[in-house]
């Protein structure tokens, strides 16, 4: 059974105000913390940005990974998905993004263990919102959700879903058995979000 990780790295924030992905901490892009995490429960990493220049980047920072271009030159996470899942060799592929640098590696394995069974395996908070970026699809049931969805006008990751079947929601209250502060959701929008944890990036 192979596994791919598709990181999605859209190009510059409107609120961070450059490439997540590539701003350094510590001396190294911020998504290398993702890549590091990722790369021993898979067999290949793959990295999708719309911007040709930042996959040149990627590519000279990260010559292990797989870089690709959106191939449809759009701002909906939908088609950098489709990219992914396009050209993933993997049977599963995990979705993440490029900015959540304390992702849990125990949380990671959890899902791939459960995904077996499911064409999906993704996390669900009490309130009822899903993290469809932070979970795992069969590679070609989740390439037909997104082309379904796309074809009926609907761009967004809860249309994709609602297209698969047999998806497993997995409680985030089982996950805090292991991610006990729920870090590994923790996403990067501004700086100060960056500065309220570099003291766990500095312990990885």
């Amino acid at each position: 059974m192979k596994y791919s990780a598709i990181i999605l790295s859209g190009g510059e924030s409107s609120r961070f105000g450059e490439d997540k992905g590539l701003f350094e901490v510590y001396q190294q892009p911020l998504i290398s913390f993702i890549i590091k995490t990722i790369t021993p429960l898979t067999h290949e990493v793959i990295i999708v940005t719309s911007d040709p220049e930042r996959a040149t980047e990627y590519a000279s920072l990260f010559p292990s990974t797989r870089l690709l271009i959106d191939e449809y030159g759009s701002g909906a996470a939908i088609f950098g998905v489709l990219t992914g899942l396009k050209n993933a060799k993997g049977e599963y592929s995990f979705l993440l993004p490029n900015d959540t640098p304390l992702l849990s590696s125990q949380v990671l394995e959890l899902l791939k263990k459960l995904s077996l069974d499911y064409n999906a395996v993704i996390p669900r908070w009490a309130s009822g919102y899903i993290e469809p970026l932070h979970a795992i699809y069969r590679t070609t049931e989740a390439y037909r959700a997104a082309i379904t969805s796309i074809e009926n006008g609907s761009l967004t990751m809860r249309s994709m879903i609602s297209n698969l079947q047999n998806v497993l929601y997995l409680s985030t209250r089982v996950l805090e058995q292991y991610d006990p502060h729920m870090l590994t959701f923790y996403n990067i929008n501004r700086l100060a979000d960056l500065h309220k944890i570099k003291h766990y990036l500095k312990k990885r």
